[in-house]
């Protein structure tokens, strides 16, 4: 890892110098925050666990035509993606009240919405990631209306697409992060692709039957056993070894 030129490191990910122009290795770490890096700790495996799910689903998103960054894992820790502009917006979608929303608006915990529904985050860690609008976001150039009419719509797509795989392998989704960048062609021509990942560290998943929560709630609320609920979700998606996260072949490369 010395060797290469680190671009970014965040709370969760190293971005390294890619093999090629226009590349970037993201390698997934094991620490783990949360309440905006208020709280710290340690998830043993987690980096490894979140690669492999992370992977499983933006490949299955590439199937269905949904556009991302990721282009195939390089090993346990690391995989290659395309280096995009990313925009400064956290987009979540929610299907089931919980954590913010439920605090905000008094809603209990696991109502069922009426419809999903789309919120705004600034990324900015120094303001806890503060709520915003549209009209903020148009207003203060942090993407074009045109950009957020793109958003939503894949936003929405996988939001249906998530919802039933999950559900066929007995788990709710109940809200989860999506980040998205602008990926620039050789033509100067720019396209909305989701980056950063899709795992438990930013995604609401709760057993269906019992509302087990197998995810970062797991160590944001100190349930325990926060890493059998990332191994769980690994396991049902099919991508977890019985001998535990050891190494495998990676699912066919999306480029």
């Amino acid at each position: 890892m010395s060797r290469r030129r680190q671009i970014y490191e965040g709370k969760a990910k190293v971005l390294f110098e890619g093999p090629e122009p226009g590349t970037l290795v993201q390698y997934f770490k094991d620490d783990a925050s949360a309440f905006n890096n208020k709280k710290r700790g340690t998830i043993t495996g987690k980096g490894v666990l979140n690669n492999r799910i992370s992977e499983f689903l933006m490949t299955r998103l590439a199937e269905i035509g949904i556009p991302t960054h990721f282009m195939r894992r390089l090993n346990m820790r690391e995989q290659l993606v395309r280096e995009v502009e990313i925009i400064p917006i956290a987009v979540v979608i929610r299907n089931v009240a919980a954590g913010s929303l439920s605090q905000r608006l008094g809603i209990p915990e696991g109502t069922l919405l009426p419809r999903s529904i789309i919120e705004y985050y600034l990324k900015k860690d120094e303001l806890d990631d503060p709520w915003v609008t549209e009209e903020h976001i148009t207003a203060f150039g942090w993407a074009s209306t045109h950009d957020l009419d793109e958003i939503v719509q894949i936003a929405l797509r996988v939001n249906d697409f998530l919802t039933g795989l999950f559900l066929g392998i007995n788990i709710r989704l109940v809200d989860f992060k999506l980040e998205f960048g602008r990926l620039y062609t050789v033509d100067d021509e720019m396209r909305i692709v989701i980056a950063d990942e899709i795992s438990p560290d930013n995604c609401r998943l709760w057993d269906a039957r019992s509302n087990e929560k197998m995810d970062k709630d797991r160590f944001r609320e100190d349930l325990g056993r926060v890493e059998e609920g990332y191994q769980e979700v690994a396991r049902r998606l099919g991508i977890l070894p019985e001998g535990g996260p050891g190494d495998f072949k990676a699912p066919k490369a999306v480029q």
